[in-house]
């Protein structure tokens, strides 16, 4: 099993898939070709399913970058006698206008170490483990390094060095002095197609710099807002935007499955699917922190994968595959032990059988957010945002899951309720692009009785406070929500008071929220939930508590890493990171509220 802590990680992506590494050189985590691909690389689940690791025979002091503006790594490793330093991304095709990052990606992983100080020795281990460690690969040597065929997979990996090649792997190692340096690439084809041929040193250091370049004109075209906390919320667009799986626009919750929400626990889930909720949240944040080109893509997308089942009357799945795969079953993988002994080991997520009737607000609201990136839609996406509308208008009434996709029989959840009269709300407002303005009288009509409804079964007058669902006293940190989408003004009595409750109930002691505290259906125990406590200072500067709201923003995103990856949980006592890793929805809390907290700074001084 492996026992390195789930921030140990830097966040590779070519926009097709991502890689992990690790302080120590090594690459953990790898699905190829795509997100959701079976694990070349495991280790991040079990030592046993395969890494690969470059770094100095000597102890070294680690330290770790990414390049400016972009999702190329930097790791530095510094002993007595020498400092060398690893750069290693995930190639990505040229891109110097900026457009369609990642859509010329040539799958591969670029690695390139370099002595800048003294001597020493650094050392390669390269075990590959495809189908999540189940098979071994048999590796041979050719002119320029080695080759593998394994199951489906056929790898190429380039290298300067002489590799030993054993019952493990392949290994070697090299004694560097200051200004050497040796570079290293992996390729992966599929059994059928042409096997890769061998790159040379210097064809490695120009991918390199042309995947940096792809990533720094990326930023620059997209990226072109400027205030004292711009350079963390544009990290997170960079990671949000690493996050998307460029064919089709879909976009991962994270890149990981089965790292789980309390260590050894069994509440491991896979999240390399692309949420309704989660993306259209994301494009949202990404309003904030980067131009969204990629909404019109996504938009277009979700109409073609759900607008048949939206035809017939059944509300979208909540989930889908990258490509647009309905079924995502889950299935076991009891070999592999699970990251700390935590297991199972799951993929797939049968959440896509759930009915969480709250996507209807997160896509409508991200459209309206996002009303100009789309404009001029096909009819398919227009009438798949119309049929939304109707469904929120008529589903609101039912109970579901709810956004934490409890498993519980279903229940009236407030956020339900809340995010159907987002939808309705927004589909007004877009009532001319989305062809809906014969709708607009019913939409409005169901909405009010919406927010009737909200304000009296949704509100506790005992506790004070808006709850998790009609008629039940349990809290819930999404409640949050009223006033961040505008439901109710921020600095209204009851929000004051829900804010209080909360704080009240849900603190972990140590300044962050958990979500909830009620039963749901499942065994063991959570962490403290990342973008709940983001909520919470979102949630402080609409109310005009801003000092507060930073220090709670403050708190939340310490938890970062070093080089600025959120998980997405954290232990209420020591505060670990927990969960999937790195999590999309930390990092759109993350936005938000810092774009809140300037907004409600900008307020105070006008």
């Amino acid at each position: 099993m492996s026992d390195r802590p789930i921030d140990s990680y830097a966040l590779l992506s070519d926009c097709h898939t991502a890689a992990l590494v690790g302080r120590d050189g090594a690459i953990d985590w790898y699905c190829v070709p795509d997100f959701d691909s079976p694990a070349l690389f495991g280790a991040l689940l079990d030592r046993g399913a395969g890494f690969w690791r470059i770094a100095p025979a000597e102890p070294a002091r680690v330290s770790r970058r990414y390049l400016d503006r972009t999702l190329v790594l930097e790791t530095t490793f510094a002993s007595a006698d020498a400092t060398f330093v690893l750069q290693d991304a995930l190639a990505l095709g040229d891109n110097q206008h900026g457009h369609q990052l990642g859509g010329s990606a040539p799958r591969q992983i670029v690695r390139h170490v370099a002595c800048s100080r003294g001597e020493g020795t650094v050392e390669v281990c390269f075990r590959p483990r495809p189908e999540y460690g189940l098979v071994q690969p048999l590796l041979r040597h050719a002119e320029g390094g080695l080759y593998g065929r394994g199951g489906a997979a056929q790898l190429a990996l380039s290298a300067q060095l002489p590799m030993h090649v054993d019952h493990e792997g392949a290994h070697g190692s090299a004694r560097l002095r200051a200004g050497e340096s040796l570079a290293f690439a992996l390729q992966y084809r599929t059994v059928g197609e042409p096997p890769p041929a061998f790159l040379a040193p210097d064809a490695i250091a120009a991918s390199i710099a042309t995947t940096a370049e792809s990533w720094r004109h990326w930023s620059d075209a997209h990226q072109s807002y400027d205030a004292p906390w711009w350079p963390l919320v544009a990290h997170s667009g960079r990671v949000l935007q690493g996050l998307t799986y460029q064919p089709t626009g879909a976009i991962v919750a994270a890149p990981t499955t089965s790292l789980p929400e309390w260590k050894g626990g069994a509440r491991n889930w896979d999240y390399r699917f692309t949420w309704l909720r989660d993306a259209s949240l994301t494009l949202d944040s990404l309003w904030v922190a980067a131009c969204p080109d990629e909404a019109h893509q996504f938009f277009d997308f979700l109409g073609a994968v759900a607008l048949t089942r939206v035809r017939a009357g059944e509300p979208p799945q909540i989930l889908y595959g990258i490509r647009g795969e309905h079924d995502v079953s889950e299935r076991l993988l009891p070999h592999l032990a699970g990251w700390n002994g935590s297991r199972p080991v799951r993929v797939g997520n049968d959440a896509w059988r759930q009915r969480q009737h709250d996507v209807f607000g997160e896509v409508l609201g991200a459209a309206l957010r996002l009303r100009r990136q789309i404009a001029g839609i096909d009819s398919i996406t227009r009438e798949f945002l119309r049929e939304l509308a109707d469904a929120a208008a008529v589903r609101w009434q039912h109970p579901d899951h709810g956004i934490w996709e409890q498993r519980t029989p279903p229940r009236h959840f407030l956020h339900s309720k809340l995010m159907c009269w987002v939808a309705l709300d927004a589909a007004c407002a877009l009532a001319d692009e989305i062809d809906g303005r014969p709708h607009v009288d019913r939409w409005r009509a169901a909405a009010d009785e919406i927010r009737r409804t909200i304000l009296s079964a949704g509100w506790d007058p005992r506790l004070g406070a808006f709850t998790q669902s009609f008629g039940d006293p349990a809290l819930d940190s999404s409640a949050l929500l009223l006033p961040i989408v505008g439901f109710l003004p921020g600095d209204d009595p009851r929000m004051r008071s829900t804010i209080a409750a909360i704080r009240r109930e849900l603190s972990d002691g140590r300044g962050l929220l958990r979500r909830y505290r009620s039963p749901d259906g499942l065994a063991g125990e959570e962490g403290s939930f990342l973008l709940c406590s983001f909520w919470l200072a979102h949630a402080l500067a609409l109310a005009g508590d801003v000092g507060e709201a930073h220090a709670v923003f403050a708190r939340a995103a310490a938890h970062a890493n070093d080089v600025g990856l959120l998980a997405e949980e954290a232990h209420p006592v020591t505060g670990e990171a927990l969960g999937n890793f790195p999590q999309a929805f930390s990092h759109v809390g993350l936005v938000n509220a810092r774009w809140a907290i300037a907004e409600a700074e900008r307020r105070g001084h006008a």
